[in-house]
C-alpha cells in the first residue's frame, strides 16, 4: 500500500502539544506544593486527587461550589494580565462556600485553550494557587485542555471547584435573622469579576486607556484588582463569636439589592444606607461614564462591598472588632426591618 503522507503524523500537527503540557504541569507543581494542608492523601499527578475529611469535626457536611471569571478574561487578554485571574476564580468559589460556614478545604481548576502557552498558563495558575495561599484550602487537582479550533490564538476559559466542610450543628443558612438586626459589610477590592459586561462597554464608550490615572494609579490596575478573599476574617469571627453570625451574603452577580435577599426570609428586608460607606472611586468613574442609575449600580456591582453579614444588634460592634482586627474594612450598612409587603424588595438602599 502506498503512503500518502510524506511523514508520520503526530498530535502535534494536529495542533496538541503534549511535551508544552507536560512542561506546564512541571511548573504547576512547586506552586501547588505550598497550597498543602492537612488533610490531603495525594494531589496533582494521580487520575483523582484524594482528601480526608476533617476528623475534628463531629458530623461534618461538605460544601461545594464552582464557577468562573465571566468576560473579565476580555480584558486579560486585551491587556496581558493573566496573573491575578487565578485569585479571582478562587476567590468566587471560596467566598461561595464560605457564607455557609464552611471552611475550604481544597480547589480543583480547569484551564482550556486551543493553543497552549505554557507561560501564559502559568501565570494564571500561580494567581490560582496564591488565591487558595489566601484561603487556606489546598490547590490538589485540575485539568489543562489543549483544543486547536475551540478558542482563537491567546485566548482561554478558566473553571474553578472548591469543596469546604461545616459542622452540622454550625451550618449559617439565615433562618434566624430577625427584625432589629444589624448589617454588616465588608469592603471589597474593586469590581471583584462580576459586571464586566457592562464594565467594559462603558470602558468602550469613555474611550478609556487602560493607563490613565484612576485615583492614583493605572485604570488598567484598578480594574483588574483581584477579588478579594474573605474567608480567613470570616473564619475568625465565627470561631470567636459562635453562632451570633446569623446570615452571611457573597456579593456577585446581581450586587447588593439580589444577593442580600438570598439570606432573607419571607417577610423580612434589609434597609441599606447609602451614607454609611464610601463609594470607591471606580464605581463612582463608571457611573458617571457610563450614566448608569443609582438602581442599576446597586444590581450590577458591589459598589464597594463584597461580603455582608447580619448580626444581632448587641453583638455588631464586637463583631465588627474582631474582623476589623482580622484585616477587614467593616461599615454598618443598616438593619433588618419587615418587608412592606409580599411583593416588596427584600434590599433597599436609601
Amino acid at each position: 500500500m502506498t503512503n500518502k503522507f510524506s511523514a508520520p503524523m503526530t498530535y502535534r500537527d494536529a495542533g496538541v502539544d503534549i511535551d508544552a503540557g507536560e512542561a506546564l504541569v512541571d511548573r504547576i507543581k512547586p506552586l501547588a506544593a505550598r497550597t498543602m494542608r492537612p488533610g490531603v492523601m495525594a494531589g496533582i499527578g494521580g487520575f483523582g486527587a484524594l482528601f480526608e475529611v476533617p476528623r475534628h469535626l463531629k458530623e461534618p457536611v461538605l460544601v461545594s461550589g464552582t464557577d468562573g471569571v465571566g468576560t473579565k478574561l476580555r480584558l486579560a487578554f486585551e491587556w496581558n494580565r493573566h496573573d491575578t485571574v487565578g485569585i479571582d476564580l478562587v476567590a468566587m468559589s471560596v467566598n461561595d462556600i464560605l457564607v455557609q460556614g464552611a471552611e475550604p478545604l481544597y480547589f480543583l481548576d480547569y484551564f482550556a485553550c486551543g493553543k497552549l502557552s505554557v507561560d501564559t498558563a502559568a501565570s494564571v495558575v500561580a494567581g490560582i494557587a496564591k488565591g487558595c495561599e489566601l484561603a487556606g484550602c489546598a490547590l490538589i487537582g485540575g485539568e489543562t485542555a489543549e483544543m486547536p479550533g475551540m478558542y482563537p490564538d491567546g485566548e482561554y476559559d478558566l473553571a474553578g471547584f472548591a469543596v469546604g466542610a461545616v459542622e452540622k450543628s454550625r451550618i449559617i443558612d439565615g433562618k434566624s435573622i430577625a427584625v432589629g438586626d444589624v448589617v454588616l459589610g465588608l469592603a471589597s477590592s474593586g469590581a471583584h469579576s462580576n459586571g464586566f459586561s457592562l464594565l467594559r462597554k462603558i470602558l468602550t464608550h469613555a474611550n478609556a486607556r487602560p493607563d490613565q490615572e484612576l485615583g492614583g494609579r493605572p485604570l488598567r490596575d484598578a480594574v483588574m484588582e483581584p477579588t478579594r478573599i474573605y474567608v480567613k476574617s470570616v473564619l475568625a469571627a465565627l470561631a470567636e463569636h459562635g453562632n451570633a453570625i446569623k446570615g452571611l451574603a457573597h456579593i456577585t452577580g446581581g450586587g447588593l439589592l439580589d444577593n442580600v435577599p438570598r439570606i432573607l426570609q419571607p417577610g423580612l428586608a434589609a434597609r441599606l444606607h447609602r451614607d454609611a460607606w464610601q463609594m470607591p472611586e471606580l464605581f463612582t468613574w463608571l457611573q458617571q461614564n457610563g450614566d448608569v442609575d443609582d438602581v442599576e449600580m446597586y444590581r450590577v456591582f458591589n459598589c464597594g462591598i463584597g461580603m455582608v453579614i447580619v448580626v444581632p444588634a448587641d453583638q455588631a460592634d464586637a463583631i465588627a472588632a474582631t474582623l476589623t482586627q482580622h484585616g477587614e474594612q467593616v461599615s454598618h450598612l443598616g438593619e433588618i426591618v419587615p418587608q412592606e409587603s409580599a411583593d416588596a424588595p427584600q434590599t433597599t438602599v436609601v
